[in-house]
């Protein structure tokens, strides 16, 4: 069997699909994405469909080092989410070759379902408390919400007391149980961050996500001694010597590699493991498209370690198109007393309606993220 075509698909809201077609007939899909570079990871991926084209897909661990480390140049966003819906895609053709799930191929199954949590409050959070009693009394039992508007390095304390009234108010409704995952999306300095997470601290959330900008998580370690609550990271951190040092400086309590960005399924079970041999977490990031929380639930499945799992339906970035709109079968992603179950069917275990597909890349997508500024006109984290 050898690999014979690699298209990309650029679709609404801002994900870009990859489908790898053989020439035994089976094909394999993938996410190749970084939010708002999509153009440019796709003219990365078509660079490396040169190596690939006649190549045997199952060797999926000798395909994924010749990408990697094949050029003197490596690493980064677009290299390794290039790779990563790749990576996904063959992984897809080799279950289906083998007529079983990637789970079965990676140790088999460690669970049957995986807790989901749902999103609510957008870029600029608001009226959070009656999103999150909409998503308890769906059945979800945990929710996580961006923290804050843009701040300054120090700003002031109506900006912590709203980020508080807020975290409250979204407790007051849901419970002392439900979880509340608080994002600061890198948006928060050092000085600001320390202050925030002890005052956010008796409304006990399930996690503090970034609370610094991934190139400053040196100051995770001042930052620890401020709360006891669970600090999480990872989403910008690439591949497993991206995790090294956070996982040996020990003030992470949870990661969340992204399967589209870290380098795909193996490597995530790679960094995953070896979280687990430093007693942390793994709760995979994914404010993405139907193929890369797939590929999420893969690794869930057969990773003792994942706790959670992120998944984007109903999303604020998912404006006109939504994670159940590119499927055959929908009810793959069903969920139910705040979990979902690990899909069955072989390869990821999803039907791609290629034709809807087809038809919304006739559209596409330029999405990019907001600027933001502070009152001074200084450039604001977004």
């Amino acid at each position: 069997m050898k690999i014979t075509k690699l298209t990309l698909y650029k679709v609404p809201p801002r994900w870009l699909f990859l489908k790898i077609d053989t020439d035994s007939g089976i094909t394999g899909w993938g996410e190749p994405i970084v939010e708002g570079r999509a153009s440019t990871v796709e003219a990365c991926v078509q660079e490396l469909s040169d190596y690939l084209i006649g190549k045997d897909p199952l060797r999926i661990e000798d395909h994924f080092q010749v990408l990697y480390r094949g050029g003197f140049y490596r690493g980064g966003p677009i290299l390794t989410s290039a790779i990563s819906g790749i990576e996904q895609a063959l992984w897809d053709i080799k279950g289906k070759y083998y007529n079983m799930p990637v789970y079965e191929m990676l140790g088999g199954a460690a669970r049957d379902k995986i807790r989901v949590y749902s999103w609510i409050g957008g870029d600029r959070p608001s009226d959070v408390a009656q999103a999150a009693k909409e998503k308890l009394d769906a059945g979800f039992t945990a929710v996580k919400m961006n923290a804050t508007e843009e701040l300054d390095y120090i700003d002031t304390g109506s900006k912590v007391e709203a980020v508080i009234n807020s975290v409250a108010s979204v407790r007051e409704v849901v419970g002392k149980d439900f979880g509340i995952g608080i994002d600061f999306h890198g948006r928060v300095h050092k000085t600001m961050a320390k202050i925030l997470v002890r005052e956010l601290e008796p409304y006990r959330p399930m996690f503090i996500e970034e609370p610094v900008l991934p190139e400053n998580n040196e100051a995770l370690r001042e930052i620890a001694r401020y709360t006891t609550t669970p600090i999480a990271t990872g989403e910008r951190q690439y591949t497993r010597w991206g995790f090294k040092q956070i996982l040996m400086d020990g003030y992470v309590d949870i990661i969340q590699p992204d399967v589209s960005h870290a380098g795909g399924i193996l490597e995530l079970k790679k960094i995953a493991a070896m979280a687990e041999a430093f007693d942390v977490s793994v709760a995979p990031h994914c404010p993405l498209g139907p193929i890369a929380l797939a590929s999420c639930l893969q690794l869930d499945a057969c990773t003792p370690n994942s706790i959670i799992q992120e998944q984007s339906l109903g999303i604020h970035y998912n404006k006109g198109k939504d994670l159940l709109d590119y499927l055959k079968n929908p009810g793959v992603f069903k969920y139910k007393d705040g979990y979902v179950n690990i899909p069955e069917g072989p390869g990821l275990g999803i039907e791609v309606d290629e034709e809807r597909v087809k038809e919304m890349a006739k559209i596409g997508h330029d999405w990019k993220n907001p600027i933001w500024r502070n009152k001074d006109g200084s450039i604001a984290e977004w």
